[in-house]
């Protein structure tokens, strides 16, 4: 079995992977529920926009589901504090995201065109509203969750739900919103035909420069935030006790991660770049390429946050040392061993099989194609 150390750094690489797995095959889908009301014209292209995502979007969010799953059985203190303390902010995402079946299901059984327009602005809803919340997430933990632990590891949170929505993480909000909403665009301009075509590759030229906007003036509110830094040694085989390390407040510790390798400056730097790509390439017409370079931006997103904090992974804004990190969080070295080897049987079947659904459902979707499928079609 591998060392624990080198277990719990493949498993805080794993998340990332999963959370940019959420991000990418969720987020277009969720980009696209938001552009639905806008780019969709009438309610043929609103159909069309609509079956795009509607062979593949329950697949997708079983990405969200294998996310919630492995924080659960890898970081079992991440998921009681996140689960607990983000709770209202969790049943406000399941809300919105219960409008999707409902709206796609629902939309359909009566073609009249105001019955037709609640659905599609409930989708709306339905993809911004977890659009928002996700950003927000990010936002609260780059700045430290008012929870702690007592001697027992007793966790108590501290916030509520209004407390979420502040500034910088409405900031954070808006940069998930927008990063989605120029992937559902690529997914769109990609998938249909003109007229919906034209739109939605005009909207993501559009979105790509907003979230290179929003997402460098992030990167310098950053700045100003308070950081955590560990002043005591710390055992990266150690055992899972939050409360063993010596946690103060650092100003600017979010960004010294940067400055130790030149390869951790290559995530935001290649954000902006696939950004400016995604917009070339959707402006050129090659919407195949905005959409890989579309999944790319958002990955080297992801990536930065997640570089940004190693190597705490929930910090604690009202007691330090609370904060959970790497080294401290994970389960049993027994229990990561089990899951690494059911993870290399598993994700690559999962990688797999997805591909092959996405080959067989390629090319665009038609007037056509709804017309001759009109009963089976959304």
């Amino acid at each position: 079995m591998l060392d624990y150390e080198i277990l719990r750094l493949l498993w805080w690489a794993l998340l990332g992977v999963l959370l940019i797995g959420i991000a990418v095959m969720d987020g277009f889908d969720l980009g696209t529920a938001i552009l639905l009301p806008f780019i969709g014209r009438t309610d043929m292209e609103r159909r069309i926009i609509i079956n795009t995502i509607g062979p593949v979007w329950e697949g997708n969010q079983v990405w969200l589901i294998l996310g919630g799953g492995a924080i659960f059985a890898a970081w079992p203190p991440i998921y009681a504090v996140a689960f607990s303390g983000f709770y209202l902010a969790m049943l406000l995402l399941l809300g919105a995201l219960i409008l999707r079946p409902v709206g796609f299901k629902f939309r359909s059984k009566i073609a009249d065109l105001r019955w037709r327009s609640f659905w599609d602005w409930a989708l709306f809803v339905g993809g911004l509203v977890p659009a928002l919340v996700f950003g927000v997430a990010f936002g609260n933990v780059l700045q430290g969750v008012p929870f702690r632990f007592d001697e027992t590891l007793r966790m108590t949170y501290e916030g509520s739900l209004w407390e979420l929505f502040n500034p910088f993480a409405l900031l954070c909000g808006l940069v998930s919103v927008t990063m989605l909403t120029m992937h559902g665009a690529a997914w769109l301009a990609g998938k249909t035909e003109a007229p919906v075509q034209a739109r939605a590759g005009r909207t993501v030229t559009v979105a790509a420069f907003l979230l290179i906007a929003l997402f460098v003036i992030g990167g310098l509110w950053v700045g100003s935030i308070d950081g955590l830094k560990i002043v005591s040694e710390i055992v990266p085989g150690g055992p899972s006790n939050p409360l063993r390390k010596v946690v103060e407040h650092a100003p600017g510790a979010l960004l010294s991660n940067y400055s130790l390798s030149p390869w951790t400056a290559t995530a935001p730097v290649l954000a902006i770049f696939c950004a400016l790509c995604t917009a070339a390439f959707a402006f050129g017409g090659r919407y195949g390429l905005s959409l890989f370079t579309s999944g790319l931006t958002i990955a080297a997103i992801i990536a930065t946050a997640g570089l940004s904090l190693f190597p705490f992974m929930l910090p604690s804004s009202i007691d330090p040392v609370s904060s959970l990190t790497v080294w401290d969080a994970s389960s049993s070295r027994t229990t990561l061993g089990i899951m690494t080897a059911a993870t290399a049987i598993f994700l690559p079947l999962i990688l797999a099989y997805t591909g092959w659904v996405y080959r067989v459902l390629r090319g665009p979707v038609t007037v056509q194609s709804i017309e001759n499928n009109s009963h089976t079609a959304y």
